[in-house]
Parts: structure tokens; C-alpha cells; sequence
């Protein structure tokens, strides 16, 4: 029987679109062939819980690649050295599975922080499809740094918070020597002018390549403002 509230909530991606996208996305960000292989893995584990589960939103499923791959991609050039990543609130899999798939062939690891129960089920099925390396940790974030003996070398974060919040999530880690990439949307300025009332950063902005308003913070230093 048809459900016309499956429909408007999950409507039907053409293949060829998808496939003209993800030749888009790979065109922006180039990876391996082995890295192809369990990305298409991931988007069709993706495509198939997303009839049930709600892990992106619905008008962004025909730029899947070019959206959310891409945009996720794009962060292994900002911190080529880092082998252990942590992603927070990694929801549907962005960026944290797409970095997962892309490290497996050079030994890295992401840790996958999402608080809700059915996202990360997900997430460790996603991880198990790939066949890329990751923990999922089905905890609040501050929960999750409070059981960290060593930092990551990189946390990122999509999506999840407003840039003030996030520092404060982040800021342990960085002291220890962690580098944030955060994903952020059209209004950056504004995010960036708010988190100064709290934080000292000296944050570096990179234009996301996958178009759009996208922006990612690069943080390498927090600190605490004083209190008045």
C-alpha cells in the first residue's frame, strides 16, 4: 500500500543523478579506487536505512555525493597527518564514516560520539559494511572526552551545535594538542563574532569546495575568556 508520508519524508533518488553526482563529488575530491568501493558500500547501506530512518534530509538525497561525501572529503587535506579522529553527533555518517572509509588503507580510526540509540546502529553497521576502522559511542560528548586517556589528533563536528557550544565541547581536547575542523553553514561570521564573548580563538577559515555557503573553523587554540 502506498504511504504517502513515506513518500514526501523518503522521495526516490534517480540512479543516473546519483551518478552524475558522484562523478561530481570524486571529481573535488579524488580517492582510490579501494576508498570508492566502501564509500558506494556506505551509500547504499545509507539509502536503504533512510526509507525508515531519517539520517539526511530527504531534498539533499539527489546531491548526496556532492553535499555530504564531498564536504566530507575535503577535510583529510586539512590535517593530512592525523590518524585518529573523533567525529561528534555523527549522525548519518558525515564526516565521520566517509573519513573512516578514506583512512582504512593508511591505518586510521574515527570515533563515532551519537547519543541516539538508532543513528548509532547505524553507524556500526555502516562501519561494518565498509569494512573501515571506528568505535561508535553511543554517549553525550562530554561523557565521551571525560573517558579519553589521549586525545585524537583531529575532532570534527557537522551540523551538531552553535560554534560557541562546540568550543566548549572541543576545548580539552585541543589543549591537548587536538586540531578542530568544524563544519559550518552560511552564517559563520555571526557563529564566530557570538563565540568570542567566550572563547580566545584564532580560528582559520577554509571556503568548502563541495559550493554552497559552506565554510570549515580550523582551531588549533581555545581559551577561556575572563570573566568580567
Amino acid at each position: 500500500m502506498h504511504d504517502p508520508v513515506m513518500a514526501k519524508v523518503n522521495p526516490p533518488v534517480s540512479p543516473a543523478a546519483l551518478a552524475a553526482d558522484r562523478a561530481a563529488a570524486l571529481r573535488l575530491t579524488p580517492v582510490s579506487r579501494e576508498t570508492e568501493a566502501r564509500l558506494d558500500r556506505y551509500v547504499e547501506l545509507l539509502l536503504q536505512w533512510q526509507a525508515t530512518t531519517n539520517l539526511v534530509a530527504p531534498s539533499t538525497l539527489p546531491q548526496l555525493w556532492t553535499r555530504h561525501i564531498a564536504d566530507s572529503l575535503q577535510l583529510l587535506d586539512l590535517a593530512p597527518e592525523a590518524a585518529r579522529w573523533a567525529d561528534f553527533g555523527s549522525g548519518g555518517g558525515f564526516p565521520g564514516v566517509v573519513l573512516a572509509c578514506a583512512l582504512a588503507e593508511r591505518g586510521g580510526r574515527v570515533d563515532l560520539v551519537e547519543r541516539i540509540a538508532k543513528k548509532a546502529a547505524f553507524l556500526r553497521e555502516a562501519l561494518r559494511v565498509t569494512d573501515a576502522k571506528g568505535e561508535v559511542y553511543p554517549k553525550d560528548i562530554g561523557d565521551y572526552v571525560d573517558s579519553l586517556t589521549r586525545a585524537p589528533d583531529c575532532v570534527t563536528a557537522r551540523a551538531l551545535a552553535p560554534l560557541h557550544l562546540l568550543l566548549g565541547y572541543i576545548e580539552p581536547l585541543v589543549r591537548q594538542g587536538a586540531k578542530a575542523l568544524l563544519l559550518k553553514g552560511q552564517d559563520v561570521e555571526s557563529e564566530l563574532t557570538e563565540a568570542t564573548k567566550y572563547w580566545k580563538i584564532e580560528p582559520i577559515l577554509h571556503r568548502s569546495r563541495s559550493g554552497g555557503t559552506g565554510w570549515i573553523v580550523e582551531v588549533n587554540h581555545i581559551e577561556a575568556v575572563a570573566p568580567h
